[in-house]
């Protein structure tokens, strides 16, 4: 009789216990915050070269683009994302916008191949020729036929031109080294020369041989008188490179190119083919492409 009410006891606090354990997990349930189901997003079409290998999208200044695979140095970067050295906290935070053709691209950079117009893609022949270049060209002190490209959006009410840029530059020269840059009498190759101290060296009273502050510096200016390009050039023997930036109005973008200043000559044709290869990745809204690609693999 004793056993058979411990048992009944035992069996009644066992499922008293289950029906507390229900209730609570009813409760816990019930308090937590209702969470929104993720937002499905459709992903826009996107251009594939013939490894199947997709482009990288999004609008450059004023117009989409569709950026052949294998062909950015590095990655595009999009308005709004953080850094390479932005703080970690910052970065685990951001939540990238999905990619559209709207999405506002920062920057991207590419290699352009100034003898021919060419871009580097990988597993395309240029990969191979920018290897044998390397190899063949570099190391004899030969001129490097390849360019450094990057691609800048300007957004906004921001100036196209580098009229400011230039007048700070003369004034720091001025303040820091204590010359003046002279307006030289003969242009070159269509551009207006500035020099250094009138491209005298201070020091050893004889043309300058050497001084990062001291670069050549070459501009072209538009009818209103902006300055549209902007070049500076060392004159070193074995650095002798080209810095040069340009504003296109059309898509509302920055450029810059560095080169070996051999390629000096050519600087208006760069300016051309660089602008005819974007045009080249141009696309509607809806990806479509508005002509052949240039670098596609």
């Amino acid at each position: 009789m004793m056993k058979s009410g411990w048992k009944r006891i035992l069996i009644f606090m066992l499922l008293l216990w289950q029906v507390l354990l229900l209730a609570g997990c009813d409760y816990y349930v019930n308090e937590q915050p209702e969470k929104q189901p993720a937002q499905q997003v459709q992903e826009p079409f996107r251009n594939q070269d013939s490894r199947g290998r997709y482009d990288s999208i999004g609008k450059l200044g004023t117009y989409s683009i569709s950026i052949p695979a294998g062909v950015i140095d590095g990655w595009a970067r999009y308005i709004g994302a953080p850094g390479d050295f932005a703080d970690p906290k910052i970065k685990a935070k951001y939540q990238r916008p999905p990619k559209t053709y709207d999405l506002a691209i920062e920057s991207f950079g590419f290699l352009y191949r100034i003898t021919d117009g060419d871009v580097y893609t990988s597993f395309r022949q240029t990969e191979e020729d920018y290897r044998r270049d390397n190899e063949t060209l570099i190391p004899y002190g030969k001129p490097f036929p390849w360019a450094s490209v990057s691609a800048y959006g300007v957004y906004g009410a921001a100036p196209l031109n580098f009229n400011f840029t230039v007048q700070n530059e003369f004034k720091l020269a001025k303040e820091i080294t204590h010359f003046d840059y002279i307006q030289q009498e003969q242009p070159l190759y269509g551009l207006t020369v500035y020099r250094a101290n009138n491209g005298i060296d201070p020091q050893t009273g004889e043309p300058w041989k050497w001084d990062d502050n001291a670069k050549d510096i070459l501009l072209k200016k538009d009818q209103a008188g902006n300055i549209k390009t902007y070049i500076k050039c060392g004159f070193t023997q074995h650095k002798n490179f080209c810095r040069h930036m340009f504003y296109n109005d059309r898509w509302h973008i920055q450029i810059w190119i560095s080169y070996n200043r051999t390629y000096l000559p050519q600087w208006q044709e760069m300016e051309g083919n660089i602008i005819k290869i974007l045009d080249s990745w141009r696309v509607s809204r809806e990806g479509k492409l508005l002509g052949k690609q240039i670098g596609k693999a």
